[in-house]
This record gives structure tokens, C-alpha cells and sequence, in this order.
């Protein structure tokens, strides 16, 4: 008979525990949504951001590999196009 009362009181706690649950989950809900954006915005103030000269060069190095890269994949194609048409 205690072991019935007992488990009866365990299905009362465990129905509290989940509308407990869901209170608490509607009441952090807020802070729970603007952690992300505060962690990223203390991460964002530790970058060593580069000085416009730094990034002009960088810019020109990616773009000049971009360029080469172009010029790569255009002859490769071409090649390729005079190698099947060579089978045709």
C-alpha cells in the first residue's frame, strides 16, 4: 500500500516537474535566445581585424589567383573540347 502511494505521488511530481519544465523553458526563453548573439558579440571584440593596406593586398592576391585560376581551367577545357572532337 505504500509503494501505491508512493508511485501515485512520483506521477503527481513527475506531471508538476513537466509543466515546471515548460514554464521555465517559456521564462529563459529570452535570455536562452540572446546568449548566442552576446557570446558572438565578445568573440567579435578579440579580432585583430587587418589595416586597409592588408587588405588591399590580400584582395589582389586573391584576385590575381583567381585570374590564373581562370586561365587554368580555360585551357584545360579547351584542350579537352579539341581532344573529343579529335574522336569524333
Amino acid at each position: 500500500m505504500a509503494d501505491e502511494k508512493n508511485v501515485a505521488k512520483a506521477k503527481e511530481q513527475g506531471k508538476e516537474g513537466f509543466v515546471a519544465k515548460i514554464v521555465n523553458f517559456f521564462k529563459n526563453l529570452p535570455a536562452n535566445v540572446a546568449r548566442p548573439f552576446r557570446n558572438m558579440w565578445h568573440e567579435l571584440r578579440k579580432v585583430t581585424w587587418p589595416t586597409k593596406q592588408d587588405l588591399i593586398n590580400y584582395s589582389l592576391i586573391v584576385l590575381a589567383f583567381l585570374a590564373f585560376m581562370g586561365v587554368v581551367i580555360g585551357l584545360l577545357d579547351l584542350g579537352s573540347t579539341a581532344l573529343v572532337n579529335l574522336f569524333i
